[in-house]
């Protein structure tokens, strides 16, 4: 699964390009975004604009990437999709990721 990294305000953002984190893509995108991370800033942004997929093997990812981060590092969601966004709710995913409506609300948090 291909990741656009881009370093903006001292936060690594990690676009995720394809349009579903699924049973299917799911080993492959943790291994991915964790090693992108790995060694990088405090604050790693996941860009989930294009995805409009979800399902619990990709929830599950989601959550072993923050898992393997250092302690120093904080996993961040920023622009997810409507259906994303219902499926973090209702597992009450929200309440163990900060959710922004966009990157830079992302990073402006981490910050201030």
């Amino acid at each position: 699964m291909p990741l656009r990294q881009q370093k903006m305000g001292g936060a690594l953002v990690l676009a995720v390009t394809d349009d579903r984190i699924d049973a299917v893509s799911s080993i492959r995108f943790k291994d991915e975004v964790a090693a992108a991370a790995r060694g990088g800033p405090s604050q790693v942004v996941l860009d989930l604009s294009r995805v409009e997929f979800i399902d619990s093997s990709g929830l599950g990812a989601i959550v072993a990437v923050m898992k393997v981060l250092s302690p120093e590092q904080q996993l961040d969601l920023a622009n997810l999709a409507p259906i994303v966004d219902k499926v973090f709710r209702l597992t009450r995913m929200d309440s163990v990721f900060a959710i922004y409506p966009d990157v830079q609300t992302a990073i402006r948090a981490h910050v201030d």
